[in-house]
């Protein structure tokens, strides 16, 4: 999880920087190095999200069945909405892959959204829990907010979600109680 929580900020900007240089004649070159290169940065980007997903739910302490409950439903929409990013993020590398197997446009649309709640309840657990401050969450959800209102954000973006999750790289998981 520490790792995840600076590298994909880091590669989510290496993304948003190559997208906005291919931008720069006023189109994006759909196959190009750049787009290309841009989007595998993106690929490892949302693995290393959806990996620490799992790393933020393995950090919540509360032992009662309604948050344990709320965290893995919360672990379940962000890895889900993971597999469809990594799944269209795939169909733009590779159009036969995208024509072979494209993702229904309701899950494309869906993904994103299931994503940003799954995490941001997460990190809401954990200030709730006491381990992580409550800007973090609130930064998170900045970041987010910023990449949906305009793709060309992205590297600002990615400076915001990198503030908002470094503090994830200093937890460690809490102290199992012996049954």
């Amino acid at each position: 999880m520490r790792t995840g929580a600076i590298a994909a900020p880091v590669l989510l900007f290496g993304y948003g920087a190559l997208r906005l240089i291919d931008g720069l004649d006023g189109h994006h070159d759909k196959g190009g190095l750049l787009w290309n290169t841009g989007h595998v940065l993106f690929f490892a980007a949302m693995a290393l999200l959806g990996a620490m997903a799992v790393g933020v739910r393995r950090m919540l302490p509360f032992p009662d069945f309604g948050n344990r409950l709320l965290s893995n439903l919360a672990t379940v929409a962000a890895l889900a909405s993971t597999a469809a990013f990594l799944w269209v993020i795939a169909g733009d590398l590779s159009p036969a892959f995208a024509n072979a197997a494209p993702l229904p446009d309701a899950l494309q649309i869906a993904g994103p959204a299931a994503f940003q709640l799954g995490m941001l309840t997460l990190l809401v657990q954990l200030v709730r829990a006491r381990r992580l401050p409550a800007w973090s969450p609130v930064a998170v959800l900045f970041g987010f907010l910023m990449i949906a209102v305009n793709l060309d954000l992205i590297p600002l973006a990615a400076a915001t979600l990198f503030a908002g999750l470094v503090p994830l790289a200093g937890l460690r998981a809490p102290a199992r109680r012996a049954a």
